[in-house]
């Protein structure tokens, strides 16, 4: 299976399932002498764990990280970091009655027509467990971004169709959600009760920023900083969309609206619709990407679907399962930013 490496200088590659005995990954070509520690990736890794919101699922998994290589004294050696995560809480039963019935929303019906067979037991690969591993990587990748004073931080911004007034990603993990903002919490607890008692579940928007990233990193044509990031949030199970300063609403602006007037170095930006890039290459103002993502497929509600034999067929997706990507999904587009961002500040290196 081919698709598992993430990046060109900083890699990270993972293995695992769902319901396998463990997930894990190497991330390879981190520089020596990075200050790392298990604490520091379980600290991420605490926010992406189940048991969190009203919306997660009530499978409890610690999600307790071990190092294996390429860690010496509480710094990188600059070989291969590989790290594991024990599955420990698995209940392969509850998948028992989908063994021959496809679920709607899932690549059950994908994978079996790419490999002729699946893993019906929590989607296997496919599943949002494999998002760990990310998470795992992207905090390797945060404390190399440190050395250089990049700074990377996530809240969402929007849930069930109820957007935040305001924005404030520093606050926001010290909020349930995640959230931009205190004030639209109470909102979003009434939607998330609202979208469990009805068996139902809710998508959402996730921005993520980065401050103090150089200018001069991308390339710009085929490799361009915004069209990596697109692929790396995009490469999020739950992800459907993507959008890079403006976005979309730059379509219904005119140029005079959309350009953003170019300010001494020091000067305070008067607006950033471009999103920190230009022509696909950081111009040193923050890089604010969102990512909308999608309602959880699993859902307690009656669908239509056909079985393995493409006999049409009723589901109800029973088990434990999230209500809503968010707030767990945060920590994971997260970690993409920072993956990406580690990956392109090492290009940028080698080119120096």
């Amino acid at each position: 299976m081919s698709g598992n490496t993430f990046g060109r200088v900083f890699r990270l590659t993972t293995f695992g399932e769902s319901h396998g005995p463990a997930l894990g990954g190497v991330v390879d070509g981190c520089p020596a002498g990075i200050p790392l520690a298990e604490a520091m990736i379980q600290r991420e890794l605490d926010r992406r764990k189940p048991g969190g919101s009203l919306t997660s699922t009530t499978r409890q998994e610690p999600d307790t990280v071990r190092l294996l290589s390429g860690i010496f004294e509480g710094r990188t050696t600059g070989t291969p970091i590989g790290f594991m995560i024990e599955n420990t809480c698995q209940r392969s039963t509850d998948y028992d009655a989908l063994k021959h019935l496809f679920r709607p929303g899932h690549a059950d019906v994908t994978y079996q027509a790419k490999y002729g067979l699946r893993d019906h037991r929590g989607g296997g690969r496919s599943s949002g467990r494999e998002t760990a591993c990310r998470v795992a990587g992207g905090a390797v990748a945060q404390e190399l971004l440190a050395t250089s004073g990049i700074r990377v931080t996530a809240c969402c911004v929007e849930l069930g169709g109820i957007p935040a007034a305001e924005l404030d990603h520093d606050g926001a993990l010290s909020r349930p959600f995640f959230a931009a903002t205190d004030g639209v919490v109470p909102a979003w607890e009434a939607r998330a009760r609202e979208a469990v008692s009805a068996g139902d579940s809710l998508g959402g928007i996730v921005e993520v920023a980065a401050t103090g990233v150089p200018a001069g990193l991308g390339e710009p044509v085929f490799d361009k900083l915004d069209a990596r990031l697109a692929s790396a949030f995009m490469g999020v199970g739950a992800v459907k969309g993507v959008e890079i300063g403006a976005g979309f609403a730059a379509a219904r602006l005119t140029g005079s609206h959309n350009n953003d007037p170019l300010v001494p170095a020091g000067t305070a930006l008067v607006t950033n619709n471009a999103g920190g890039i230009l022509g696909g290459i950081s111009c040193g103002w923050p890089i604010v990407v969102r990512a909308a993502v999608k309602p959880i497929a699993s859902i307690a509600r009656p669908q239509p679907t056909i079985d393995t034999d493409g006999n049409p067929a009723t589901i109800v997706v029973g088990g434990r399962h999230d209500r809503s990507a968010i707030p767990r999904i945060v920590p994971v587009l997260k970690a993409m930013m920072l993956l990406t961002l580690a990956d392109f500040l090492l290009l940028q290196r080698r080119m120096d």
